[in-house]
C-alpha cells in the first residue's frame, strides 16, 4: 500500500511518497499555505542515491540519479518531533540487497521555509561495504525542464561570486524528447569543487527557478571541503542531488565494517513561490537560525585592518600608532594588526607557525601596540592562519610527521607551506597553546583567520582512501573551532581564505564574519558586495572599505559604501587624510552604526537582478520592516578615443515590494556631496535615479520606505 509522510510546520510542508516495495522520493516541498504542487504524480527520484562498487546504478551514467542501491531503499518507518525552535523528521530505509540502513534527517526552524538535510548511512550486515558516493538530500523539482531557470556562481580570487541565472535548457540539459525514448537521460549540469578552498572555484550555493510559477529552491552544501551538486532531467521533470566528496570527483570511498556509520555532510534546501528573491530571503532566515550564538552577532562592531592598500603585510610600531589613533577617531571598534607581526627577517611566508611576535617591528613589546589599542576603547585583533606551517619554521620538525597531511608517506607542501592534520593531538595542542597564549597573555580579542593554501584531494594517513581522509580533516577543523569558541566565548572570530575561498556554512556557522574577497581596486569590488548576500548573510559580510588620502571626493565616498551595506570592514590611510576626508570617513561610519542592527534582520533584494562583474550600474537593497536599505554604485564605462568619461546616464531600478504607492526617500550617504534626482512610479515599482556631474565614479546608500497616508 501506497501512502505519504508529511512533515513540516505553518512556513514549510514537505511530503514523501513511501510504499513497502520502493524507493522514498519527495513528492513536494512548498512554503506556507501554498498548494502550488498539490496534483503532482508520485516522486520517482529516490531521496537517497547510494553508489556501491557492487551495485553501481541502475541505468549507466555519471549522475547521481538512479543508483541501483538506492532505488532499492524501501521505507521501515519514522518519527517526527520538536527540539527548541526547531521540527525534527527522521526517516529509516533500508537496503536488504547490501544490508544498509539509511536514516535520513530533516530539521526546519519555526518561521522559516526551509530546512537542513543529512544522511546516515550504517552497515547492518555481516561483510564490509564500500561506499564511492551518498547524498545529503536527492529530489525532483516542481516544474517543467522547459521553464526551468538555473542559478549558480563561478569563483577565484579577486573575482569571488560571479552569479550567472540562466535556462536550464541553455547548455547542460538540452531537449532530447525523452518521452518518445521512453527513459531518463544521461547528461547533467554537475557543480563540483575539490580540496579545502570550498569556493575557490564553484559556489556550494545553487538554485533552481521555474518562470511560469515563480516556484523557486536555493540550497548550500555546508562543508569545509569538497562537495558536488548536479541538476538533470529525468522523464517527469528536473532534479537535484547534493553530496559531499564521491569517488568520481575527490577520490573519496569508505568502507563501512559491519556495525560501523557514515554521515553525509550537511545541506540546507530554502523554497518560496515568490522567485529568487523570494528564496533568498528564506535562505537567509535559515542562516539566522543556523549559526551559533555569540555576542558579536549582537555588537556588530565595526572592524579596522590595516592590511588592505595600507601597511601590507609590514607593520611596526611606528607605523601603527597614528593609524590607530585615526581608526579610533573615525568609530572602529576592533583594530587588527594583519600579516606581519611575527616576521623579523622580511622573509616570513614559509618560516611561520611558532607565532611569537617581532621583536625588530615592536622594540618594546607588541604588547604596547596592542594596549594603546585597548586605551582607545578599541578591542585588539591579529591575523592568524592556524593551519599551516612553514617548510622554514621551527615548528615543522618540533611536531611529528604524523601531525601533517600525508600521500604516500610523504608530507604534503604546498606554497612553502605543510598542512597540520587536526586529526592528530600534536597539532590540536600546538594550535591550542597558540590562541591560548594570544588571548590570555596579550589579551587578543579577534582573529583573522587566514587559510592560503589547498592540499588537494587530501591524505591518505590513517585513511581508506585520500579524499575520506581529507573529510576527516575537515571535520577535526571544525571540532578545534568549536574548542576555541568553548574556552574563549567571546573571542571574535573572522573568516579569510585569500580573501573568499573557504566561504561555507561550515564555517560560518561557527565564525563571526566573512571577508568577502583580496580585490584591491575599489573600482572591481563592488560586484563582489553586491553578489555577497546570496551566499552570507549580510551582518556576516565584511567587504573593504578602504579610501585613501590620494582620492577625489566622490572615489573616496564611492570606496566607503562598498562596505555599508554589511560588516563594514575598513582599511586606508586615515593618518594622511584632511580634515574634510576624515569627517567623510567618520559619517560613513556613524550612518553604519545607526543602521547595523536593521541589516541583521534584514533579506537581500537586487533591483538589476544578480550582478554582472563589468556592469556599469550595480544595486543591492536589503529589506527591514517597512525600510529598504539600497545602495547603488556607478561605474561609468571607458571612453575610446576620448579623454575623461562619459555622462553618467539614469538608472532603472525595479522594487516591486514597493509597489502600489508613494514612497519616502532619504540619503544615508553621502549627505556633502550632490543628490541624484530620482523618480518613482508607483504603478510599476520602478525608482528611476539620475546623477549629477560626470565623475566616472559615483555611489550612494539611500533609504526607502511606503509614505505614510493620512
Amino acid at each position: 500500500m501506497n501512502t505519504s509522510v508529511v512533515w513540516g510546520h505553518p512556513n514549510l510542508r514537505v511530503v514523501l511518497d513511501v510504499s513497502p516495495d520502493g524507493p522514498v522520493g519527495v513528492r513536494s516541498v512548498t512554503c506556507g499555505g501554498s498548494g502550488a504542487a498539490k496534483h503532482r504524480p508520485r516522486a520517482a527520484q529516490p531521496l537517497v542515491e547510494l553508489l556501491l562498487p557492487g551495485a553501481g546504478r541502475a541505468r549507466a551514467s555519471h549522475r547521481f540519479s538512479r543508483t541501483a542501491a538506492g532505488e532499492r531503499l524501501v521505507y521501515r518507518g519514522c518519527d517526527q518531533r520538536r527540539e527548541g525552535r526547531w521540527h525534527v523528521l527522521r526517516l529509516d530505509l533500508h537496503d536488504a540487497g547490501s544490508g544498509l540502513d539509511a536514516e535520513v534527517f530533516f530539521r526546519s526552524a519555526d518561521g522559516v521555509a526551509a530546512f537542513q538535510a543529512w544522511t546516515r548511512v550504517t552497515n547492518r550486515g555481516q561483510e564490509p561495504v564500500l561506499l564511492l558516493g551518498v547524498t545529503s538530500f536527492a529530489a525532483a523539482f516542481a516544474g517543467s525542464v522547459d521553464s526551468a531557470d538555473v542559478v549558480r556562481a563561478e569563483s577565484e580570487w579577486l573575482g569571488e561570486s560571479r552569479w550567472t541565472r540562466e535556462p536550464l535548457r541553455a547548455h547542460a540539459v538540452p531537449d532530447l524528447e525523452l518521452p518518445a525514448h521512453g527513459q531518463d537521460g544521461r547528461g547533467l549540469l554537475a557543480v563540483v569543487s575539490t580540496g579545502t578552498w570550498s569556493t575557490g572555484s564553484r559556489l556550494p550555493t545553487g538554485g533552481l527557478i521555474d518562470r511560469d510559477s515563480g516556484r523557486a529552491w536555493l540550497w548550500q552544501i555546508e562543508h569545509n571541503g569538497a562537495w558536488r551538486w548536479e541538476v538533470g532531467e529525468r522523464l517527469g521533470g528536473p532534479y537535484v542531488a547534493l553530496l559531499g566528496p564521491t569517488d568520481i570527483d575527490h577520490q573519496w570511498h569508505r568502507r563501512l565494517a559491519p556495525g560501523e556509520s557514515f554521515t553525509t555532510v550537511p545541506v540546507s534546501v530554502a523554497v518560496s513561490d515568490g522567485g529568487l528573491e523570494g528564496a533568498a530571503a528564506a535562505l537567509t532566515g535559515h542562516r539566522r537560525a543556523i549559526v551559533r550564538p555569540h555576542p558579536d552577532r549582537e555588537r556588530l562592531p565595526v572592524v579596522f585592518n590595516d592590511y588592505m592598500n595600507t601597511l601590507m603585510g609590514d607593520p611596526t610600531t611606528d607605523k601603527l600608532r597614528p593609524l590607530i589613533e585615526a581608526a579610533a577617531g573615525a568609530g572602529a571598534e576592533v583594530f587588527c594588526v594583519d600579516a606581519g607581526w611575527y616576521d623579523d627577517d622580511g622573509a616570513w611566508w614559509d618560516s611561520v607557525g611558532e607565532w611569537q611576535p617581532s621583536q625588530s617591528r615592536f622594540p618594546r613589546g607588541i604588547e604596547e601596540v596592542l594596549g594603546h589599542i585597548r586605551d582607545l576603547g578599541m578591542v585588539p585583533g591579529l591575523w592568524l592562519e592556524p593551519e599551516v606551517i612553514g617548510v622554514r619554521s621551527p615548528m615543522a620538525d618540533k611536531l611529528p610527521p604524523e601531525a601533517f597531511l600525508q600521500r604516500g608517506g610523504v608530507r604534503l607542501a604546498e606554497h612553502g607551506r605543510y598542512h597540520l592534520d587536526l586529526r592528530h593531538p600534536r597539532a590540536v595542542a600546538h594550535l591550542d597553546q597558540v590562541v591560548d597564549r594570544l588571548v590570555e597573555e596579550l589579551g587578543v580579542g579577534y582573529f583573522k583567520l587566514d587559510y592560503n593554501i589547498d592540499p588537494g584531494a587530501g591524505t591518505d594517513l590513517d585513511a581508506d582512501s585520500a579524499g575520506d581522509g581529507l573529510l576527516a580533516c575537515n571535520r577535526a577543523h571544525l571540532a578545534w573551532l568549536d574548542g576555541v569558541l568553548a574556552r574563549h566565548p567571546g573571542l571574535i572570530l573572522e573568516n579569510c581564505a585569500s580573501g573568499a575561498m573557504r566561504m561555507d556554512y561550515a564555517l560560518l556557522s561557527r565564525l563571526h564574519l566573512q571577508s568577502t574577497s583580496d580585490q584591491q581596486d575599489f573600482r572591481r569590488y563592488p560586484p563582489i558586495a553586491v553578489a555577497a548576500p546570496m551566499s552570507v548573510l549580510p551582518e556576516q559580510s565584511a567587504s573593504w572599505a578602504y579610501p585613501q588620502p590620494g582620492m577625489p571626493a566622490e572615489e573616496l565616498a564611492f570606496a566607503l559604501c562598498t562596505g555599508m551595506l554589511g560588516r563594514l570592514y575598513l582599511s586606508g590611510h586615515l593618518d594622511g587624510m584632511s580634515a574634510a576626508q576624515l569627517e567623510s570617513v567618520r559619517t560613513a561610519v556613524a550612518v553604519h552604526r545607526a543602521i547595523r542592527h536593521e541589516l541583521a534582520r534584514a533579506t537581500p533584494v537586487w533591483p538589476l537582478g544578480l550582478p554582472g562583474w563589468d556592469d556599469a550600474w550595480l544595486a543591492l537593497g536589503l529589506r527591514a520592516g517597512d525600510t529598504t536599505h539600497l545602495g547603488v554604485w556607478h561605474r561609468a564605462p571607458e571612453q575610446p578615443g576620448r579623454a575623461g568619461s562619459a555622462h553618467p546616464e539614469s538608472v532603472r531600478l525595479e522594487l516591486a515590494h514597493l509597489r502600489g504607492g508613494p514612497i519616502e526617500l532619504g540619503v544615508h550617504y553621502p549627505l556633502h556631496l550632490p543628490a541624484w534626482d530620482h523618480h518613482w512610479e508607483p504603478e510599476t515599482g520602478v525608482l528611476t535615479l539620475t546623477p549629477h556631474g560626470d565623475e566616472p565614479l559615483s555611489a550612494r546608500i539611500l533609504h526607502l520606505r511606503p509614505a505614510a497616508t493620512s
